[in-house]
């Protein structure tokens, strides 16, 4: 039986498709992706939202879906999962003991619960699906015919080891994990050899667009209107769920025209860029350095982005500069949930190693962490830059070399993540990737352009002149100007100051 089939009888999937008129474009849809006949309306249905012309010949084995928010995606993929796993049989491919996945890959653990839902509905009330169950748990059922569906969230570590007869990729376009900042194509890669041994084995990648890159846009760029595999499908929002209100997506388009074109059209956001370019990043790694200890020869800067300690995590960084080159000393990250007050102690004790007397950071949490930064002996100066300026500072320093970080995996992954857009109002601004994170790259943007500003102030030095015109300065610390004899401007006190006839000048260090 087809899924179509499936679909129009009232014993089976029917009962979720009374009105079928507003499910006609993923009937179309299902009908592509199966191989199967189409009448003249959901062919030219097809043509549209494919941009290709000849109508399939034969079930696709990789299928990519481009369609806005609310469009049905979670729902179909469900059903997709479930026809799959009952109506076909797979125990011809597999050794004693084995089981045949249908994955359902999700972009975090919220959205695995809602597939999982539809999943249950769809098994639990069909009496003869429900007899087929053997098991079931939140995250996967067991069937008698050999077959597990299970949903989990993207880790391409926990893709790997299974014989999938169909992984089903939700939001793929949203993927992000702490370790990877293309955690698509890291899962992706994990999951095709899973498939390699059972034949008509299916990849179904559906998600909203996003920027213009990862394993979406690259999917789209490449195949959309070609013939041949993979199939690629785009439409928006209400093309395939005409019951969305257009008023909201009316409301969206107001409040922000370039996110609601990219949720509701299936619009890839041309206003979205990369800050910095993994090649750039990579090059300013000091590989095999994961930290550099104090030295007393050098001035350090520490900047901190604290936390609550219930939602972000709490990060350090310290930094100097040597000559034209900023270098990245320590990186400290507090994962939560912690006690802010242990984790400033921490945090302090490491600063005060450094010879640090003060540390930046933002206006997070008012008075709160400067005043426990300050029971610690340290200043807690408030940044001049915000989080945005603080990473565009940062791009000269990376693009040019003149930046030297440490060999932190998180760290490389969460500059790389980050993005810059322009604001309605001609702003640059940068930010993490939706469900991303940078507490980490902020530290070390702050430190490293804060070390660069220290570098370039002038240093006062302070001395006396002695009866033989000897200027002494204190060994500690060197003159941050040229120094002078003579009518113009004092360098000591910027003063002016008047033409006396004294000895040459010499200068000696104590």
């Amino acid at each position: 039986m087809s899924i179509l089939a499936a679909s129009a009888d009232p014993n089976l999937f029917g009962r979720w498709f009374r009105r079928r008129e507003s499910w006609e474009v993923w009937f179309a849809f299902l009908a592509a992706l199966f191989g199967l006949p189409m009448d003249e309306e959901q062919a030219e249905l097809y043509r549209r939202h494919t941009g290709r012309t000849a109508p399939p010949t034969a079930a696709a084995s990789e299928a990519w879906l481009v369609v806005g928010r609310r469009g049905g995606k979670s729902f179909v993929m469900a059903l997709v999962a479930v026809y799959l796993a009952c109506f076909r049989q797979y125990r011809q491919h597999l050794q004693p003991g084995e089981r045949a996945t249908i994955l359902v890959v999700a972009a975090d653990r919220k959205q695995a619960r809602t597939i999982m839902r539809y999943v249950d509905g769809l098994l639990s009330n069909i009496p003869i699906l429900r007899s087929m169950v053997l098991n079931q748990t939140s995250e996967s059922v067991d069937l008698n015919n050999a077959v597990t569906i299970e949903v989990g969230t993207a880790s391409h570590r926990s893709t790997r080891g299974y014989t999938f007869a169909a992984v089903l990729c939700d939001e793929i376009a949203f993927w992000r994990t702490d370790d990877s900042a293309e955690p698509d194509y890291a899962i992706l890669d994990a999951i095709r050899p899973g498939m390699a041994t059972i034949p008509g084995a299916m990849l179904i990648c559906a998600s909203s667009p996003y920027a213009r890159r990862g394993a979406l846009w690259d999917a789209f760029r490449r195949h959309w209107a070609a013939e041949g595999a993979p199939l690629v499908w785009r439409a928006a929002t209400r093309e395939m769920n005409p019951s969305v209100p257009q008023s909201l997506i009316d409301e969206a388009t107001e409040r922000d025209a370039a996110s609601a074109r990219a949720e509701y059209l299936a619009e890839f956001r041309a206003d979205m860029e990369m800050l910095l370019t993994r090649e750039a990043v990579a090059a300013c790694v000091s590989p095999g350095i994961r930290e550099r200890g104090p030295t007393r020869r050098h001035r350090y800067f520490a900047f901190v982005d604290p936390s609550g300690g219930s939602a972000d995590s709490m990060t350090l960084a310290i930094a100097h500069c040597e000559s034209e080159d900023v270098i990245l000393d320590a990186v400290r990250e507090a994962v939560p949930p912690f006690s802010p007050e242990a984790v400033v102690a921490e945090f302090a004790k490491l600063i005060h190693s450094y010879g640090a007397s003060e540390v930046t950071g933002d206006r997070y949490g008012g008075e709160f962490p400067r005043e426990l930064f300050r029971r610690h002996g340290l200043g807690y100066r408030l940044a001049d830059k915000t989080r945005s300026e603080l990473y565009l500072s940062l791009v000269p320093a990376m693009n040019s070399g003149r930046a030297s970080l440490l060999d932190l995996r998180k760290l490389e992954e969460q500059l790389v993540g980050l993005e810059r857009r322009t604001s309605r109002g001609g702003r640059d601004i940068v930010d993490h990737a939706p469900g991303a994170h940078d507490d980490i790259a902020n530290a070390v943007a702050g430190a490293v352009v804060g070390a660069l500003g220290v570098a370039s102030r002038p240093r006062a030095a302070t001395g006396s002149v002695g009866y033989d015109g000897v200027l002494h300065f204190k060994a500690a610390e060197s003159p941050g100007r040229s120094w002078h004899r003579g009518p113009g401007i004092s360098a000591v006190d910027g003063k002016p100051i008047v033409a006396k006839q004294l000895p040459p000048l010499r200068l000696h260090v104590n």
